[in-house]
């Protein structure tokens, strides 16, 4: 998979990206492979739904080349790229960290997802904040949740934290409408990241989650 694999017959040539979905890698191994292909099937390219021949070909390919194609960056990014027509590819490369990680930097990266949710249904990055012992998910109750978010309402849900869906958040937080105790960023790529100029227990709590996913691949490995 260090070439890209191709959802076509040989001498297919992959026209203009219409999606790149960027799902974080562990030891080698898809995290949260479940939730990234659930969403998937729920995105839409240019007006027409992902196919359940492309999903099912992205699972084939994670399943069987993965673990060999991700030798160079065993903790990087599996990059799924969608044309204007349908037809795909997937390669891995390096992970980079994010390198602003205060709360402006991390409300512009879920404002960003914003509009990839108007054109293809799903966000890939969603802002959480905590205020009043509740989580506030900045998006509508209807949207579809990406991979992380997915794993933040199950956390929630296992705290017994409740969650509220606000899809003014950005907008509150900018014109300081809203007051909150933390922030943090749910993103396929990079997990769960807490805003680094707040502190928050509530918040730290769903980082640290994350982080024992991200160890618990690891050790599997071992």
């Amino acid at each position: 998979m260090g070439q890209a694999q191709e959802h076509e017959m040989d001498g297919f040539s992959l026209g203009t990206p219409a999606l790149v979905c960027r799902w974080r890698l562990a030891a080698g191994t898809l995290l949260l492979e479940n939730r990234h292909m659930r969403a998937l099937s729920r995105r839409v390219v240019n007006g027409r739904p992902i196919s359940r021949e492309l999903v099912a070909w992205a699972k084939q390919h994670v399943e069987w080349t993965l673990a060999e194609g991700s030798c160079e960056h065993p903790d990087g990014v599996l990059m799924l790229i969608v044309d204007e027509t349908g037809a795909a590819a997937m390669t891995v490369g390096p992970y980079e960290p994010l390198a602003k990680r205060f709360t402006r930097a991390l409300a512009n990266r879920a404002r960003n997802a914003e509009r990839e949710q108007d054109e293809t249904d799903v966000a890939p990055e969603v802002l959480f904040a905590s205020a009043d012992g509740r989580l506030l998910a900045g998006m509508a109750a209807d949207a579809v949740p990406c991979g992380c978010m997915s794993l933040v309402l199950q956390l929630s849900a296992t705290l017994g934290i409740p969650v509220e869906y606000d899809p003014d958040l950005l907008e509150s937080l900018g014109n300081g409408t809203l007051e909150v105790e933390g922030l943090f960023l749910a993103s396929d790529e990079h997990g769960i990241v807490m805003a680094s100029d707040c502190s928050d227990k509530m918040c730290e709590r769903f980082e640290v989650s994350y982080k024992r996913l991200f160890d618990s691949a690891h050790n599997k490995r071992r």
